[in-house]
């Protein structure tokens, strides 16, 4: 893959995408227990396309979006360069990009939202040999109640898996997160609690070949029965009333600030044409923005925002810290 790859690495990538869909899917409507997925195919003028499946009104998810695609086109060589490619002074550059991605948003205000996506990128020159391939991706929760055990479990679960594969790599990728989900326009507020991202990640990087960073990306995909899972049913059934519920709509709010102003992932669908029903797939049934809402010093409102400020998840204690 060190800027060069084949048909066949593609191929696999793809199918194996295929796969962590459907099980990742299973998975979701397992959780809830109740509702179901709507499904739709679609094709990307200009070439390939994906499939998108949707649970709203479920018993846990209020919206469930898990999508998979597999687009290919051209770009310019200026914007492919602003996404972090090696490409040259190239005029055009041929793209092709496949992967999964899934945002949950809870009904219940006591159950945080989580997110996660798993992508490869390759490039090709005006002869259709690839110059340029990478893997990218990352999972990141956002709670819209101060649970503080919530982010200690995930970031614990995310950093043993990291682990299996490359000490260094839950520290790096836990620090990209920390100033990736920010908004910038917000003062520098966080989405949420955070989790790991990672991009342009190339054969060689940490000693890896493609085969290993594979492997870490399909276990990035497969780590919410374990991260995420526990959260879910701990507080599923967590009496909450209005107070909780107009909190949860206004962080979502704050959630849809970042998809819109400054998520790549947004801009690059946006960019290059793929469907528009898929590409905001990730935004919430429901949200609010009131005038500049305050909450006073102690209250779970303050308290859930001074959690977002990035700290050692990991060397925190759960139980000196309460659920």
């Amino acid at each position: 893959m060190a800027a060069v790859s084949d048909g066949l690495l593609r191929s696999r990538i793809a199918t194996l995408i295929e796969l962590l869909h459907d099980e990742t899917t299973a998975y979701v409507a397992e959780l809830d227990g109740a509702g179901a997925f709507r499904e739709d195919r679609w094709s990307r003028p200009g070439g390939g396309g994906g499939v998108s499946r949707v649970m709203s009104d479920g018993r846990i998810f209020e919206k469930a979006g898990i999508n998979r695609s597999v687009v290919e086109g051209a770009m310019p060589g200026a914007m492919a360069q602003r996404l972090g490619a090696q490409v040259g002074g190239a005029e055009e550059i041929g793209f092709f990009v496949t992967g999964m991605s899934l945002v949950l948003h809870p009904r219940s205000p006591m159950v945080p939202t989580v997110h996660l996506n798993v992508r490869y990128f390759e490039l090709a020159g005006p002869d259709g040999a690839a110059i340029d391939a990478w893997f990218g991706g990352g999972t990141d929760l956002t709670p819209t109640w101060p649970h503080r055990d919530n982010p200690i479990h995930f970031h614990r679960s995310l950093a043993t898996m990291c682990d299996r594969h490359h000490p260094s790599f839950y520290s790096r990728f836990k620090s990209w997160c920390d100033h990736y989900f920010v908004n910038a326009h917000r003062q520098e507020e966080r989405r949420g609690t955070g989790g790991i991202f990672f991009d342009h990640l190339r054969t060689g990087e940490s000693g890896l070949d493609a085969k290993a960073l594979l492997a870490f990306v399909l276990d990035v995909g497969r780590v919410l029965p374990e991260a995420y899972g526990p959260l879910v049913r701990r507080h599923r059934d967590e009496p909450y009333g209005d107070r909780e519920r107009r909190f949860q709509l206004l962080r979502r709010g704050r959630y849809v600030e970042f998809n819109l102003v400054h998520d790549r992932g947004t801009l690059f669908g946006l960019q290059t044409n793929a469907r528009i029903e898929s590409v905001l797939m990730s935004l919430p049934p429901l949200a609010a923005w009131e005038y500049a809402p305050e909450f006073p010093p102690g209250s779970p409102e303050a308290e859930l925002i001074e959690m977002l400020e990035p700290r050692d998840w990991v060397a925190e204690s759960p139980s000196s810290l309460g659920t």
